[in-house]
C-alpha cells in the first residue's frame, strides 16, 4: 500500500486525482494541504480519513511515513513545494507544468537526482485511448514514417478553479506563469514527441490576448522543427466549442483525431489507400480526465519501483517547459525562429 498527500485541493484533485485513487486498492491518501479552508472541508467530505493540514510546510514537517505527494497547486509554487518534498525523501508527482522556467526545471531535476526520489510528471493526455491507439498504429507502421502532425485545441474560456478560491487564476500570470501556452501547452508539446519520435529544434511562435481584461494570452500559434518533421500546435481559450483535433501525416498514411472520432487512411504508397473510422471513447469532455489518471499513476508507481529519478516523463517536461519559455521569447520577437539549446536527454 502506498501513502500519498494532495497538496492543493482544487479541481483537478478534487474531481480528478482523489477519484481515480480511491478506486485504487494500492494507494491511501493519508494527508491533504490546502490554504482555502473551503477546500479542506471538502476534503474532509471526500477523504474522511485523511489527515488536514493549512500548509503545504505543516504537511510535510509533521508527516513522516508518505511515499509521495501529488503537487495539484498552481504553477508558481510547483518547484518550492518538490523541491521540499523531495528533500524530505518523498517521491513527487506534479501537474503540468511542471513549473515556469527552465532553470527552476532543472534544479528540479537536479534535487530528483541528488536525493534519489522520482519527481514525474502529470502528462495524462497521453493516456487518452485515442491517443494511445495513434501511437499503436505509429508503431504499427501503418503511417510510415510521421513527417508532420497538427493539433488543434478549441475551448471556450480558460479552466475554472473551485469556486472557493480565485476561480481565474489561470488568467493571472503571477500566479500561473502565463496564459494558454503555460497551462495547456505541455499537452500539445509532449504529444509532439511521441508522434515525431524527437524533440524540437527550433519554433516559431505568436500569441494573442484577444480578451484584453486579463494579464495573460487566451491564443497560441507555435510551429515546432524536428530533425525530420515538423508539427503545428493551435491552442485558444476563445473558440466557439470545446473540441480536439489532432492530423499526423506520414509517408504511407494518415491518421484525423476529432474529439473520440478517427480516420486512418493506409496504404498511401500502394495507389490503392484504405480508409478506415471509428469511435473511441475517450471521455474528452471530462474536464477533470480522472478516467485516465489510474494509467499515468501505474508509470509514476513502476519509475518508484525501478528507482527512475530523472526519468524519460521528466525528461520531456523539462522539454516542454523550455518551449514554452522560447514561444514566449519568440512572440515577443516578431516571430522570430528560434533555437532550442537544451538537449532535455542529456541531463
Amino acid at each position: 500500500m502506498l501513502k500519498g498527500a494532495i497538496v492543493g485541493f482544487g479541481f483537478i484533485s478534487g474531481k480528478g486525482h482523489l477519484p481515480a485513487y480511491l478506486a485504487r486498492k494500492d494507494v491511501e491518501i493519508a494527508a491533504v494541504a490546502d490554504l482555502c479552508p473551503a477546500r479542506l472541508e471538502a476534503a474532509r467530505a471526500a477523504a474522511p480519513g485523511a489527515r488536514l493540514y493549512g500548509s503545504w510546510q505543516e504537511l510535510l514537517q509533521r508527516e513522516d511515513q508518505l511515499d509521495f505527494v501529488d503537487i495539484a497547486t498552481p504553477p508558481d509554487v510547483h518547484a518550492e513545494i518538490a523541491l521540499a518534498a523531495l528533500a524530505r525523501g518523498f517521491h513527487v508527482l506534479c501537474e503540468k507544468p511542471l513549473t515556469t522556467s527552465t532553470a527552476r526545471a532543472l534544479q528540479m531535476v537536479e534535487a530528483a537526482r541528488a536525493h534519489r526520489r522520482v519527481l514525474f510528471p502529470a502528462h495524462n493526455y497521453k493516456h487518452a485511448p485515442v491517443v494511445k491507439f495513434a501511437l499503436q498504429a505509429i508503431r504499427g507502421g501503418r503511417l510510415g514514417k510521421v513527417r508532420a502532425v497538427t493539433l488543434n485545441t478549441f475551448r471556450t474560456t480558460h479552466a475554472k478553479g473551485v469556486p472557493e478560491w480565485r476561480t481565474d487564476w489561470r488568467r493571472d500570470r503571477k500566479t500561473s506563469g502565463g496564459g494558454i501556452a503555460m497551462d495547456h501547452g505541455s499537452h500539445s508539446f509532449y504529444l509532439t514527441f511521441a508522434w515525431l519520435g524527437a524533440l524540437p529544434t527550433q519554433l516559431t511562435a505568436k500569441t494573442l490576448t484577444l480578451d484584453q481584461q486579463w494579464d495573460t494570452e487566451d491564443n497560441l500559434n507555435a510551429v515546432l522543427t524536428f530533425p525530420d518533421g515538423y508539427a503545428h500546435c493551435f491552442l485558444t481559450w476563445t473558440a466557439g466549442v470545446r473540441k480536439v483535433i489532432y492530423s499526423l501525416q506520414g509517408t504511407d498514411g494518415a491518421l484525423v483525431i476529432d474529439d473520440d472520432d478517427w480516420e486512418l487512411t493506409t496504404g498511401a504508397r500502394s495507389g490503392k489507400p484504405k480508409v478506415e473510422r471509428g469511435v473511441i471513447e475517450s471521455h474528452w469532455m471530462d474536464a477533470s480526465h480522472t478516467q485516465w489518471f489510474s494509467s499515468l499513476f501505474d508509470q509514476f508507481k513502476t519509475a518508484m519501483q525501478a528507482g527512475d529519478f530523472v526519468n524519460r516523463e521528466l525528461r520531456e517536461a523539462v522539454a516542454c517547459v523550455q518551449i514554452i519559455e522560447t514561444c514566449y521569447r519568440s512572440s515577443a520577437e516578431n516571430s522570430r525562429e528560434l533555437p532550442l539549446p537544451i538537449d532535455v536527454t542529456e541531463i
